[in-house]
C-alpha cells in the first residue's frame, strides 16, 4: 500500500484526482481539525482582545463565549457595529473543564513513573532500566508523560513517535541515540489500513509554514486589500521500512529527502494511545467533549445571574411630580425643592434571593462531578466532613470514581509507555549501542499511588513486603528509591 502511495504522490501534479494521501489531508483538515481545535478552545479557553483601534472601546473575549446563546453574544467581529457594546450585559466564564482535567493529569502521572525490567538477571535489568531512564529523561521525562496525558485527555487520544538515530551518526549513550517526541493529533495524520482499522500502514506528520519565496512575497506585497498568506506543507511520511520528507504546495508534492529504516526490525515506529477506548475507532473519547454542553449552560446561567444581580444589587430611584428634575444622583444631605403636594421619591429594586437559580448552578456542577469522575475535593475543596472512617479510607471512598478511572487510564497509556520503550531498547540494539533480545525486552511499569503518601503505612507495607521475599531492590523502587547504574 506504501508503495502505491508513494508512487501516485509522484504524478499528483498531473492526476486529476486527488492521491491518498492528499484526500486524507484533506479530510483531516475539513473534519478531524476544526473539532480538536473546538476541544482545545474549551480547555484553555483563551482570552483574545478585541477593538481595531486604540480609541475604540476594548474588552476581552475567551474562546467558550462561542458556546453562549445569541443573545449574550456579539453579533458582528467590529465593536463600532455591534449594539451589544452600548449595554453589554455581563459575561462570567468558570472554566470548570479545565481544572477538572488538570486534575486528571495530576493524578495520573503526577509523580516519576517507574519503567522497569522483568528479567531474572539483576544486573542485567538493571542495565536496560538505566539505558530507557536516560532515554525518557533526554525526551522529557516526567514533562514529557504529563504533556502526553494532557493532550490525550483533551483530544482522546495522541501519538508517540521514537527517533532511532541516523545512520552516519554513532552515538555514545542511549541519551545520545534515540529520542521519544510527542506528536500532536491536529499535526499527526494516521493512514490506515483499509481491511483492519486496528493496523497503520503510514503515518503522516504535518508542519505548516508560511510560504517565503519570492513569487509569493511579491504577491502579497502587491495585494490590494492583503490576501491570507500562502502556506507550505511539510509532510514527514513514516512507514515500516523507510521516512520520507515531502512538501506540497497546492496540489504537488516534492520529495525532499527519503531514507530506509531499519532500526525498528520492520516495525512503524508510531505508539498510538487512547484516553478512553472508542471501540472500532482509531481516535478515543475525550475528557472534554462530553462536558462542553454542561459548560455551556453553566456559563449562561452564572453570565444571566451577572446581570441579575447587576441590576438588583443597586437601588433604584423613581422621581414623580419634581419640577426641572434633571436627574441628579440621590445622595445624602441632597434637598429638593418642588410646589407639587403630591411628588415622590420611591425606591425599588434592591438584590432578591433565587434559590431556583441556585439550585440549577448546583446541578449543573454535580452533573459534570459525575460526568467527569472528578469532585470539587479532588481540586482541594472541602464542603463536609469526610464521615467517621480514617482519613485515607474516607478519602479514598470520596474518590472512588476518580481513582477507578485513573486506574483504567494508567494501563491504557502504560500499554503506550511500555511499547515506546521496546521500540527504544530495538533502536538501541540497532545502533550498538546495547545489545537486547526481543525477550529481555520485557518490561513493567511501576507507578505511584495518585494519593498523597502516607509514609508511616508505605514503611509498614515495605517490610510486610520484604517478609514475603519480594527482591528488596523492587521495594525499594516501588518506595521512589533506586541505587544509580550506569551501562558498562
Amino acid at each position: 500500500m506504501t508503495d502505491r502511495l508513494l508512487a501516485s504522490e509522484a504524478g499528483a501534479s498531473t492526476d486529476p484526482e486527488m492521491s491518498t494521501l492528499a484526500r486524507a489531508i484533506e479530510a483531516h483538515r475539513r473534519d478531524a481539525l476544526p473539532r480538536l481545535e473546538r476541544l482545545w478552545t474549551y480547555f484553555r479557553n483563551a482570552p483574545e482582545t478585541l477593538g481595531i483601534a486604540p480609541w475604540a472601546f476594548r474588552r476581552t473575549r475567551h474562546g467558550q463565549e462561542t458556546g453562549l446563546p445569541p443573545r449574550l453574544r456579539p453579533s458582528g467581529s467590529d465593536p463600532r457595529l455591534d449594539d451589544r457594546w452600548q449595554a453589554a450585559p455581563e459575561i462570567v466564564i468558570e472554566n470548570d473543564i479545565a481544572w477538572r482535567i488538570q486534575t486528571m493529569v495530576d493524578f495520573m502521572v503526577g509523580r516519576p513513573v517507574r519503567i522497569l525490567s522483568t528479567i531474572d538477571d539483576p544486573a542485567r535489568a538493571a542495565q536496560i532500566d538505566a539505558a530507557l531512564d536516560a532515554v525518557w529523561e533526554a525526551s522529557g521525562g516526567i514533562a514529557l508523560l504529563q504533556d502526553m496525558a494532557l493532550l490525550g485527555h483533551v483530544y482522546g487520544h495522541v501519538d508517540l513517535v521514537v527517533r532511532a538515530p541516523e545512520p552516519t551518526h554513532i552515538p555514545d549513550s542511549p541519551a545520545d541515540a534515540v529520542r521519544i517526541e510527542l506528536i500532536e493529533p491536529t499535526r499527526g495524520l494516521a493512514l490506515q489500513n483499509p481491511h483492519d482499522f486496528r493496523i497503520i500502514d503510514a503515518y503522516a506528520i504535518l508542519t505548516d509554514a508560511p510560504d517565503t519565496s519570492e513569487t509569493a512575497n511579491r504577491a502579497s506585497r502587491a495585494a490590494r486589500p492583503a490576501l491570507p498568506q500562502s502556506t507550505t506543507t511539510t509532510i514527514e511520511l513514516l512507514t515500516p521500512t523507510s521516512r520520507h520528507i515531502l512538501r506540497r504546495t497546492t496540489d504537488a508534492f516534492e520529495t525532499i529527502d527519503e531514507s530506509i529504516e531499519t532500526a525498528f526490525e520492520g516495525r512503524l515506529p508510531i505508539v498510538h494511545i487512547q484516553n478512553v477506548a472508542q471501540p472500532f475507532r482509531y481516535e478515543g473519547l475525550s475528557e472534554v467533549e462530553q462536558l462542553i454542553p454542561l459548560q455551556d449552560e453553566l456559563n449562561t446561567r452564572l453570565s444571566d445571574r451577572a446581570s441579575r444581580v447587576t441590576l438588583q444589587s443597586f437601588r433604584m430611584f423613581l422621581a414623580k411630580g419634581l419640577d426641572n428634575f434633571d436627574g441628579t444622583l440621590i445622595g445624602p444631605g441632597r434637598v429638593f425643592a418642588t410646589d407639587n403636594p403630591d411628588a415622590s421619591i420611591l425606591p425599588f429594586g434592591g438584590d432578591t434571593d433565587s434559590p431556583s437559580e441556585a439550585r440549577h448552578i448546583d446541578e449543573i456542577r454535580e452533573a459534570m462531578d459525575k460526568i467527569s469522575g472528578v469532585p470539587p475535593l479532588a481540586g482541594g475543596v472541602v464542603r463536609a466532613k469526610l464521615g467517621n472512617l480514617s482519613s485515607a479510607n474516607a478519602l479514598r471512598i470520596t474518590l472512588l470514581s476518580l481513582l477507578a478511572r485513573t486506574a483504567r487510564k494508567r494501563f491504557a497509556y502504560g500499554r503506550g509507555i511500555l511499547e515506546a520503550s521496546r521500540l527504544a531498547l530495538a533502536a538501541l540494539d540497532a545502533a550498538g549501542i546495547l545489545r537486547t533480545t526481543p525477550a529481555e525486552r520485557s518490561l513493567r511499569l511501576a507507578w505511584p499511588d495518585p494519593l498523597p503518601p502516607d509514609l508511616t503505612q508505605e514503611i509498614a507495607a515495605a517490610k510486610a513486603k520484604q517478609d514475603l521475599g519480594i527482591p528488596r531492590d523492587q521495594i525499594l523502587a516501588e518506595l521512589g528509591y533506586a541505587p544509580d547504574n550506569g551501562i558498562e
